[in-house]
């Protein structure tokens, strides 16, 4: 089955595809010409997962989805949240995104904090929503060298290393991610 993945993130696009396993094919935006921006003005992940994957289907009208995910701290209110790719600002950086949630978590005891990453597919018939969440804390520091984004600092329940200490196959059995593309698969294999 062949869909249009609502992105150019090259790691998503890697993770995904090892997630999904065989019998998925995957488009970039790239792909399919479509170079635009496209904005997430909403407050929800499911919102802004659904303006992607809508935007995206009303310009090629061919099967695709995309995904939203976000970090929510509870000692931070729930930040960064739905801002969690540019919570330090423009231009977007994994980097200073870490920097700015360490600093602002320096001497935080509850380090609470779960990842959820929302999917909507769209396609001719309707749209269709799947979740997943991986609850852990925030690290105290920055460990490990695999994954992207704030996988450095997260330290999933059960565990006493970060995503990013983990290789690719042991993150892929636990994350947020895994657990909504399972649901996404499960559906698709109906579909």
């Amino acid at each position: 089955m062949e869909l249009i993945f609502c992105t150019n993130n090259e790691h998503k696009i890697q993770e995904v595809a090892q997630i999904m396993g065989e019998g998925f094919a995957f488009l970039t935006l790239k792909q399919v010409n479509y170079l635009s921006e496209i904005p997430e003005p909403f407050d929800t992940l499911e919102a802004n997962s659904a303006t992607k994957a809508n935007t995206v289907f009303f310009y090629c009208n061919k099967n695709c989805f995309a995904e939203d995910t976000g970090l929510f701290i509870e000692s931070l209110n729930g930040d960064p949240g739905v801002f969690s790719a540019r919570y330090a600002g423009e231009p977007a950086s994994s980097k200073r995104n870490i920097e700015l949630v360490l600093s602002k978590m320096k001497g935080v005891e509850n380090r609470r904090a779960f990842f959820k990453t929302v999917i909507t597919l769209a396609t001719p018939q309707g749209e269709w929503q799947f979740a997943g969440t991986c609850k852990g804390r925030i690290a105290l520091e920055i460990a490990g060298q695999d994954g992207f984004g704030y996988d450095p600092i997260f330290v999933p329940d059960g565990f006493d290393r970060t995503f990013a200490e983990m290789d690719a196959a042991a993150k892929n059995t636990i994350s947020h991610r895994k657990r909504a593309f399972e649901q996404f698969a499960t559906f698709l294999k109906q579909y």
